[in-house]
């Protein structure tokens, strides 16, 4: 609780959770930010259901109500953390400026304790975050905080991005104080921030996580990607550059600064995996993106067969650029089990196995007797495409080709996508005929990153593809610098 008339409000108790299938990569969470003149309740909300794609670990929305900030946030779904059956949170959670995020963790332990927004009392009042993204050097910074005094109450990345945003404003002034952290924070962060009743958004020098504004109604917006404008019949207005410090008002938006880079770095996976199709990403539609994949694997490897199906839901747009470039036609081969549990404690195989299992399965009408082009987005661990591979062979499929809509992933990801250790890539040290043999494929193909660049419509310098290459945009500890030279702090 923030005072005596804060809300912090939890709905469901701390536990440790997993991917259902435990097998494809997941983004660190969405983030939005609301101002108007009237109340901000009802945009943070849909906002954050039309992004729970984003984050489905936990949620929560801030505002300011004129005197001090109200927060609400609970573990689960938004659905869950915000009831419609609850008549309060409207009341509770009035004001018309807020902010609020939906979390996967990369970074700190799944509990509401590092669950977002953030929210402190400061000097200069409340400040609340919602970051999107991953502090490479908070270690680091933590450590710096702790000599001088500031206490810790959780192990997330984005408390210490707060913490040190609240000392920099508190002894330069806001301007400076953000100029000050910025040039101090390493690594990727995509955050909303609420000073009081004052909504100001910023992005990293490289944009390696997304951050658009918009406007709906008499609310202008901020959030991780465009597809929430529409869902609110409201409008896109531009992207927040990299580097770029806004301020959002009830009139429009105000560049407070901008921090020059030497490169921008934006992640493919958002792209290839983690946006919404709907949605549009620094310039670039997502479906299109998809869309350019398929049509790109279908010409890179092209390969004789009866039908094309994908790994619902994101292998789909690229499955169907594939059969629109090869004339193989397109089919629901699989189909996904929305209502299985959400998330499981998988210890082992046989585990995440029956997860797995209980998500997928097949149409036999679909598969039985025909050779089958499967496409999917990428391959982490390699568990998933290797039950669908032997599910599809068990419906009576007579070949499985595999088509993969990324190059390989060798690497970790250290900028917001939980995959921290190279024992975890199927991929590692293996060759693509190696991998072939594991997942038991008739043949494999991935999308190459020149196919990759060009299906995005992006120059590969203007790309992180760090999981791909194992060289990184910002100087990580013991890996490979892109850059020939450091780049300036800023």
């Amino acid at each position: 609780m923030l005072d005596r008339r804060g809300a912090l409000t939890v709905v469901s108790p701390p536990q440790e959770q997993e991917n259902i299938a435990g097998q494809k990569p997941n983004d660190h969470c969405a983030v939005v930010g609301t101002i108007g003149r009237t109340s901000a309740y009802q945009n943070l909300l849909i906002s954050l259901k039309s992004l729970q794609h984003r984050g489905q670990e936990s949620a929560g929305i801030a505002t300011f109500d004129g005197e001090v900030v109200q927060l609400k946030k609970g573990m689960g779904l938004v659905s869950e953390v915000f009831s419609e059956r609850d008549q309060h949170l409207q009341t509770q959670l009035s004001g018309n400026v807020g902010i609020a995020h939906t979390r996967y963790s990369t970074e700190g332990s799944k509990t509401i304790e590092n669950s977002g927004p953030f929210v402190i009392s400061s000097a200069i009042g409340y400040i609340a975050l919602s970051h999107n993204g991953e502090i490479t050097n908070a270690a680091k910074l933590k450590d710096e905080l702790k000599k001088k005094g500031t206490a810790f109450m959780t192990t997330s990345d984005s408390e210490v991005l707060l913490m040190e945003i609240a000392k920099d404003i508190g002894d330069n002034g806001i301007v400076n104080g953000l100029r000050i952290a910025m040039s101090k924070l390493q690594g990727a962060y995509s955050c909303s921030i609420m000073m009081n009743d004052r909504l100001l958004a910023m992005r990293d020098p490289y944009g390696i996580r997304p951050l658009s504004v918009g406007r709906a109604g008499d609310h202008f917006i901020v959030a991780s990607e465009s597809c929430v404008f529409d869902v609110l019949e409201g409008e896109f207005i531009r992207d927040v550059k990299p580097g770029e410090v806004v301020e959002i008002t009830p009139d429009g938006i105000e560049t407070l600064f901008s921090v020059p880079a030497k490169a921008t770095a934006h992640c493919m996976f958002e792209w290839v995996y983690f946006a919404r199709p709907d949605s549009i990403i620094d310039g670039t539609e997502v479906f299109q993106s998809r869309l350019n994949i398929g049509k790109m694997l279908a010409r890179q490897d092209p390969v004789p067969a009866d039908v094309v199906i994908a790994v619902p839901d994101s292998g789909r747009t690229q499955a169907l650029g594939y059969s629109m470039e090869s004339n193989i036609p397109y089919n629901e081969g699989l189909i996904k089990n929305r209502y299985s549990d959400r998330t499981f404690i998988m210890p082992s195989q046989k585990a995440r196995s029956r997860a797995i299992k209980l998500k997928l399965n097949s149409v036999r009408s679909v598969i039985s007797g025909q050779r089958v082009v499967l496409v999917d987005d990428s391959i982490v661990r390699g568990n998933t495409i290797r039950h669908i591979i032997t599910l599809l062979r068990n419906q009576g499929a007579t070949e499985v080709h595999v088509r993969i809509g990324c190059p390989p992933i060798i690497s970790p990801c250290y900028f917001g996508v939980d995959m921290k250790t190279k024992d975890q890539f199927l991929a590692s040290n293996k060759t693509v005929e190696k991998i072939r043999e594991e997942i038991g494929a008739d043949s494999l193909s991935y999308l190459t990153i020149d196919s990759l660049t060009s299906s995005l419509g992006k120059p590969s310098d203007s790309l992180c593809v760090g999981c791909l290459t194992g060289s990184y945009p910002i100087s990580i500890t013991g890996e490979k610098y892109a850059l020939q030279s450091e780049l300036e702090n800023y």
